[in-house]
């Protein structure tokens, strides 16, 4: 009996030592599991003509000779020479269009030229730059001794010029002894002064003369003729505006307008 259950043991023992063989073995890949898939011949030909593209695009913009600086051209001035525009912004001359840098020139003109309120540098291919320039222009005058500051809509200062230019007025102001510089300095009592003038109607604009200014509620204007308008404040302005024009048809004679309370304005010869 013993011999039989050993001979069955043994082959229980090789059966398990079989399976655990079986299991160690490492598993082959199957045909396709470990096999690199590589690009198509299209595949690389598309890829190498993209390169070739870029890098010739990149040879045409800043290797060769076709798209280089070599014009500068200036519109726009009606005061400043067109010669010392050019000059200020320094246009790099025989440099890769592409990599001149605009907003730096742009910068470098608005610094150095106070006179300039906006400009627009652009790239003229092939081989240009425009330089689109917007001055300011002055609607109230300063007088600094025997010279004149120029005052733009913004009530900033941005020129000093030996004549009165025709058709700007004059700001004068008395405001020293006001108690109104307590609450408004000298700077927003021009602002208000700028305003009042734009806000005025083309052919009141083209007579006036002066812009007085004495505290921020007491603006006047003197006008050619002899002829005085009480502004008040500069708030209200396109109504007064509206008023004014109405009151110098209807009373063209008169010498003083009033129209400090648009709702009721008031026109006399004196």
């Amino acid at each position: 009996m013993a011999g039989p259950t050993t001979t069955a043991a043994q082959r229980g023992a090789r059966r398990t030592n079989g399976t655990s063989s079986a299991r160690s073995r490492p598993s082959r890949p199957g045909p396709r599991g470990g096999r690199t898939r590589l690009p198509s011949p299209r595949t690389v030909l598309v890829v190498l003509a993209a390169l070739a593209l870029v890098a010739s695009t990149v040879w045409v913009l800043y290797g060769s000779k076709w798209l280089r600086v070599r014009d500068v051209t200036v519109s726009g001035t009606r005061v400043l020479a067109p010669a010392r525009v050019e000059a200020v912004a320094a246009v790099p001359l025989g440099s890769p269009l592409a990599s001149v840098d605009t907003d730096a020139i742009a910068e470098r003109l608005r610094r150095e030229l106070p006179r300039i309120d906006s400009v627009d540098v652009v790239r003229s291919w092939p081989d240009g730059i425009a330089l689109e320039v917007t001055e300011r222009k002055p609607v109230l005058l300063l007088e600094q001794g025997t010279k004149f500051v120029e005052v733009d809509r913004k009530g900033v200062r941005f020129a000093t010029v030996d004549r009165q230019p025709r058709g700007v007025p004059l700001l004068r102001l008395t405001a020293d002894q006001s108690p109104s510089l307590r609450r408004f300095d000298t700077e927003r009592l021009i602002r208000e002064a700028v305003g009042v003038a734009g806000e005025l109607p083309a052919a009141v604009a083209r007579d006036t003369r002066i812009v007085g200014v004495r505290s921020y509620d007491s603006i006047t204007l003197e006008l050619t003729r002899n002829r005085t308008v009480v502004w008040g404040s500069g708030e209200a302005g396109e109504a007064k505006a509206r008023a004014l024009t109405a009151l110098m048809k209807a009373s063209p004679k008169a010498g003083h307008f009033d129209v400090s309370a648009p709702t009721a304005p008031a026109a006399s010869r004196s």
